[in-house]
């Protein structure tokens, strides 16, 4: 029976990554915008990887407001809540959400929209292309391996186009603008202003360069622009807009 079980596990997989080698899009972060993404994108019939670092969905959902299990969403993100039929109520004006229903719905949704996620996959750099430039791709290692410090060598998966949603740090976009000329200073995000973030990060959601674009809190990395804390509005609306902008692309 143990040798069944290992059988099963190392073919299943296996064939699974064959397969996954090139894909239409490939999303880095399962956080709010990433899971957005990949649901919308999935469904319009592309080939869709999430690449998680974590062993878990979400992002910054699950803390809540420091740890307070609620997060909120403005009114413009009902469309997106009722697509993922994720419930809310109003308070102040503001639609308040379970985080831990928002995480799992996002990642359920996505899923079933025929979109893959894998997780404990850290994406370490780029493939990429000149005359003209662009980004075919993606190097991934276990996270595993990146957390103990070991050289291994990453393995390539290509791809129409790749979505940065890895958060704060815009990692995917930052290391293509080390490495590649990009002409893009990634200078991080700003302090607090909730109102003017949540729009200007929608406002500013797309392409950073053929096949390589910025979603959720990587479009603030990019951009220099302020952070919100726990109101995901603007995060699923980056999300849903950016699904838009691929697809219209890859068509």
């Amino acid at each position: 029976m143990e040798a069944e079980i290992t059988r099963a596990i190392i073919e299943s997989a296996s064939e699974e990554w064959v397969e996954l080698a090139e894909s239409d899009v490939i999303v880095v972060g399962a956080g709010p915008s990433g899971l957005t993404a990949a649901k919308y994108i999935a469904e319009k019939g592309f080939k869709t990887l999430v690449l998680e670092r974590r062993l878990s969905f979400g992002g910054g959902i699950g803390g809540g407001g420091m740890l307070f299990h609620k997060i909120v969403a403005e009114e413009e993100a009902k469309e997106v809540l009722d697509d993922f039929d994720i419930k809310y109520k109003v308070r102040r004006n503001l639609l308040v959400i379970d985080a831990a229903e928002m995480m799992a719905k996002l990642a359920a949704k996505a899923i079933d929209s025929g979109a893959k996620i894998i997780h404990g996959v850290s994406v370490e750099d780029v493939i990429f292309r000149e005359n003209p430039l662009a980004v075919k791709g993606v190097c991934i290692q276990w996270s595993a391996v990146e957390i103990s410090g070991l050289h291994v060598d990453p393995i390539f998966l290509r791809s129409g186009a790749v979505v940065d949603a890895t958060g704060h740090d815009a990692e995917v976009i930052s290391v293509a603008a080390r490495k590649i000329p990009l002409d893009i200073p990634v200078v991080g995000e700003r302090s607090a202003y909730s109102e003017v973030a949540e729009k200007e990060i929608v406002e500013k959601t797309g392409k950073v360069v053929k096949g390589l674009y910025a979603a959720g809190m990587a479009v603030a990395a990019v951009h220099n622009l302020p952070r919100m804390g726990p109101i995901f509005g603007g995060m699923l609306m980056s999300g849903k807009k950016i699904a838009e902008i691929v697809a219209e692309d890859l068509s």
